[in-house]
């Protein structure tokens, strides 16, 4: 697992040169929006029961077989877990954007996990559908353009840090997918 730091480090380290050049910039820009980007990962952290329960609660209502006997939601049980789930990608989406680097998302949850959909079998579909949904609740606040609930970003325009989470979003679903 590496951060924005470590990764230019390693990068850096295994051409044999000096950080520099683009890669120097790119740190600067990195601590320069670190009150933008701590704003929002709190955010993220502070909503994220609302935020995938919305998303479960949308996924149920496009397919409401789901809590149909027999569907993957139907006990209480299994409703649960489907939360957990969800609650767990969010949470190392939200790692992720702290560090700004995926290497924790793809490390710590989703190795392994298609697999494990596939083996308790979850419909991806319906998964992929969840962090669709739990994708654009959090990039909208946290870019400004939700109509219920918006995150007073600090200094400015937080949209490149939505875009980055809609980013770590895109990779648990084509994981999964």
């Amino acid at each position: 697992m590496l951060d924005a730091f470590s990764r230019v480090v390693v990068n850096s380290d295994a051409k044999a040169a000096y950080v520099g050049g683009s890669d120097l910039q790119a740190l600067k820009k990195f601590i320069t929006d670190g009150n933008k980007r701590l704003d929002s990962v709190n955010f993220v952290v502070s909503n994220a029961s609302c935020i995938v329960s919305d998303a479960v609660s949308g996924m149920i209502c496009e397919n409401p077989g789901l809590i149909a006997p027999g569907g993957n939601c139907y006990t209480n049980r299994r409703m649960a877990a489907c939360l957990r789930d969800g609650e767990i990608i969010l949470r190392y989406a939200s790692y992720a954007l702290l560090a700004g680097d995926p290497s924790v998302l793809e490390d710590r949850c989703l190795n392994g996990l298609k697999e494990t959909y596939i083996a308790l079998g979850v419909p991806t579909n319906s998964s992929v559908r969840a962090v669709s949904i739990m994708k654009s609740s959090a990039t909208a606040f946290i870019s400004g353009t939700a109509s219920d609930r918006t995150m007073a970003c600090s200094d400015g325009d937080c949209s490149a840090l939505a875009s980055e989470l809609g980013s770590y979003c895109d990779r648990v679903a084509a994981a999964i997918s």
